[in-house]
């Protein structure tokens, strides 16, 4: 049987099949489901795509789930075309579009990589790059929480020099994020560009600050040192997206 991704909890399935970038193969309904709302918007979505809907007892999702929280909901679908640095960069160029990219090193949870994603979404990001073995795949968990981002945001798993090397030969200015930095209001972000966050217990790698043309800093009051990574993420993305809109 080909490999599949399992999707649980209605938005996510929903955020799938409204926006087809893959086909979704079955879904497995709570049999016990309220009509409305929703589930109904689910069930329209898949019957017009000739979804299949199995009506189940919940038991049956539990035991099935890999999350926790399926909300009554699982989905199959087919994996997410699979991106590399190179060809992320190639599609962008074809379509006349300045590299956004957010690179992060040794993402361990997956809550934080899902929120991540969500925001990139929201804030233009073209790609999430991610270590191939430090860091969080596309896990039930993480398109749970991404909410749609997934399916929009391509995420990269290759090694981040590398995929730096490939950046900077490019042309991409590369800014990392760590406490030390300049303040990032102050840091030019405009056109393209590549933001580079750490692990989520440390700051960047001196291997990766190498690779930054500037490191950039959120300054902190109350006696803080340091924001949950997909926090200070969201904080960099959309300064990019303010500053764009400032020019």
């Amino acid at each position: 049987m080909a490999e599949r991704d399992q999707l649980e909890g209605r938005n996510v399935v929903i955020e799938a099949l409204r926006r087809g970038r893959r086909r979704v193969t079955g879904i497995w309904l709570d049999e016990r489901a309220r009509p409305g709302g929703k589930v109904d918007e689910l069930s329209e979505l898949a019957a017009r795509q000739g979804v299949p809907v199995h009506l189940v007892p919940r038991q049956k999702l539990d035991r099935r789930s890999e999350t926790g929280a399926h909300n009554g909901v699982i989905a199959e679908a087919e994996p997410l075309v699979a991106h590399t640095t190179t060809s992320l960069l190639h599609e962008l160029a074809v379509r006349g579009e300045d590299p956004f990219l957010v690179l992060v090193d040794e993402v361990q949870y997956e809550h934080n990589l899902g929120a991540i994603l969500r925001s990139a979404l929201g804030a233009g990001v073209n790609g999430v790059i991610v270590p191939v073995v430090r860091g969080k795949g596309l896990s039930p968990v993480v398109q749970r929480v991404a909410m749609g981002g997934a399916e929009e945001v391509p995420l990269v798993r290759e090694g981040l020099s590398s995929a730096l090397a490939v950046l900077v030969r490019a042309g991409v200015r590369v800014v990392g994020c760590d406490m030390d930095g300049d303040p990032l209001w102050r840091v030019p972000l405009t056109g393209p560009i590549a933001l580079v966050l750490g692990g989520e217990d440390k700051g960047l790698t001196p291997t990766l600050r190498k690779r930054c043309d500037q490191v950039a800093a959120v300054p902190l009051q109350g006696g803080l040192d340091s924001l949950n990574v997909s926090v200070t993420a969201a904080l960099f993305m959309f300064e990019k997206v303010r500053q764009e809109a400032a020019r």
